[in-house]
């Protein structure tokens, strides 16, 4: 007897170490059991290791231990031809006796994989996850929305100043909330700031962790980077978009294959995309400094009056050494 809740741990534990890592598709994770609930085999699907999907990782693993297993899957099996093959075949070809998911697949290209898995006599089941579900995230936003999904990060003092009136800002946050941004930096897949940020910090936007992706550099504003910028030394892929129009940033988009986009941006390029609907989540790492006066993290955002406030969602709390590290869902209006 397969203990759902513990194979369904498993697959959200395989997802989160692949965010960054399988864009444009989603992070998905399988895993397959004997009859007897014994783990056989898992795997993840990781564009940087192989095209293959999640399911058939986990099936050239298990080989002939396939046959008569059960294969759960934290997404519907796609029933579609695009870089590889339906991943429904190649589990009516494994001899797979029975399949659980836990998140139905709303991308209408791919979906109908339990229809074609039961055409085929395989037994398909369905129990839902919200864990699954918000792991893969990013990704199902993408598919109903159209876009990536935005992360606003923020580093601010207890009285929301990113700088002191003199204009200094190293450090505000602690070396603990500074190599946890390394981790959400690797696990997106692209990272956006403005010319205003390049040109103050030179930054490399590139993950601090051995073995991780590479996001793609996505550069907003109308002054040019110097050639001897980190932003220009080809290591990782990098746009300008010498414009300050959020529609530009969206169609520009419309053509580059990520699913989530970390924005380091400062208050003037964030309060714009805040305003113009598109962040969908603020991680604001806040240190125990007050500053008294200098700059604010958010200017206006479009708000004259209370009742037309922006609500975030109740945040998830953790500690950065002596950070609180907030994360919020902002609902939309």
């Amino acid at each position: 007897m397969i203990d759902i809740n513990d194979a369904y741990a498993r697959l959200a534990s395989l997802s989160a170490a692949n965010l960054g890592k399988t864009a444009p598709n989603p992070n998905v994770a399988a895993a397959i059991y004997s009859a007897e609930g014994a783990l056989i085999a898992d795997g993840v699907h990781n564009r940087l290791v192989s095209p293959d999907h999640a399911e058939v990782v986990a099936i050239k693993k298990a080989e002939e231990q396939s046959r008569g297993a059960t294969i759960v899957v934290s997404l519907e099996p796609c029933n579609h031809t695009g870089s590889t093959g339906p991943c429904v075949d190649a589990i009516i070809e494994a001899g797979i006796a029975k399949v659980i998911y836990a998140v139905k697949d709303p991308n209408p290209i791919a979906a109908g994989g339990a229809e074609r898995l039961m055409s085929a006599g395989i037994e398909v089941e369905i129990i839902e996850s919200k864990q699954l579900a918000a792991t893969q995230g990013a990704w199902l936003h993408r598919i109903a929305t159209g876009r990536p999904y935005f992360i606003w990060k923020v580093a601010a003092s207890l009285d929301g100043r990113i700088a002191a009136s003199d204009g200094t800002s190293q450090w505000i946050s602690s070396p603990e909330s500074r190599e946890d941004v390394q981790y959400l930096r690797a696990q997106s897949d692209a990272i956006l700031i403005g010319t205003g940020t390049a040109l103050a910090d030179n930054p490399t936007l590139r993950p601090r962790i051995e073995g991780a992706t590479k996001p793609i550099r996505i550069v907003m504003g109308g002054r040019d980077v110097p050639a001897d910028y980190n932003l220009n030394d080809g290591q990782s892929q990098t746009i300008f978009l010498k414009s300050h129009s959020t529609d530009d940033l969206l169609k520009a988009l419309d053509y580059i294959p990520v699913n989530q986009v970390l924005v380091e941006a400062g208050p003037e390029l964030g309060s714009a995309l805040f305003a113009a609907g598109i962040i969908d989540e603020v991680i604001l790492y806040q240190a125990p400094i007050l500053l008294g006066s200098g700059k604010n993290w958010l200017e206006d955002i479009g708000v004259t009056t209370i009742k037309d406030a922006y609500a975030l969602s109740a945040p998830s709390t953790t500690m950065c050494g002596p950070d609180f590290k907030f994360r919020y869902r902002v609902e939309k209006r």
